[in-house]
């Protein structure tokens, strides 16, 4: 049984650990769930990412007193989605607004979270039973386009804006501002070729800023 998704008892951080291989994945998963951290992405264009997917579903979601979200991201096929569903994954992250791949996924109890650009793959995108949107690329819509569509939408609707997010106050805050209720992070939090330490002091970093930001 898949735990129902809740903002509330989230950190609303997505760790988008792309690249990452399946002997790292257990050690850079737990620097960033020691440094804040409860939701991980493998992107399934990652080296061997079910393997990784299954190793984090094996570690993190047996203890069913915890609170993490793991999956994949990149899941643009109904084909993949199943794949995803069937290590025990409760995460599932797309580029894209496919009806399919969210049904499927919102029906195995995934924490669904679709790629969008405009309205109506945003509403599309909830219709079909989506836990929240991931604005991608959000430099596409630009802050004026999210300020609109964020306008329009139900107000209890999660945005995640993804691409180009870095731990500064500078990028997160007028994002924030405007309804952003968490993010996705990828290469400024996580890239292959980082140290543990490095790895670390992005993710020290991130959940700094976002804390700061929030208590505002």
């Amino acid at each position: 049984m898949r735990k129902e998704f809740n903002i509330n008892e989230q950190f609303p951080l997505i760790a988008i650990i792309r690249g990452v291989l399946p002997e790292n994945v257990i050690r850079v998963a737990s620097i960033l769930i020691e440094e804040g951290f409860t939701m991980i992405e493998v992107p399934l264009n990652s080296p061997d990412a079910l393997v990784s997917i299954k190793k984090l579903v094996d570690y993190y979601l047996t203890n069913q007193t915890q609170q993490y979200f793991v999956g994949a991201g990149t899941v643009t096929t109904p084909e993949l989605a199943k794949a995803v569903i069937a290590t025990g994954a409760n995460l599932v992250v797309t580029p894209n607004m496919n009806e399919d791949v969210i049904k499927l996924s919102v029906q195995a109890g995934c924490a669904t979270f679709p790629g969008i650009v405009t309205p109506t793959e945003a509403f599309s995108a909830l219709a079909y039973g989506a836990t929240g949107i991931k604005l991608f690329p959000v430099s596409s819509l630009g802050l004026d386009g999210f300020k609109a569509l964020n306008s329009v939408l139900p107000r209890e609707t999660l945005c995640f804006p993804v691409g180009g997010i870095d731990p500064s106050v500078a990028s997160m805050k007028p994002l924030m501002d405007i309804g952003a209720q968490g993010f996705g992070l990828g290469s400024s939090l996580f890239k292959p070729t980082m140290t543990d330490d490095e790895i670390r002091t992005a993710a020290k970093a991130f959940v700094t800023t976002f804390k700061q930001l929030s208590a505002k």
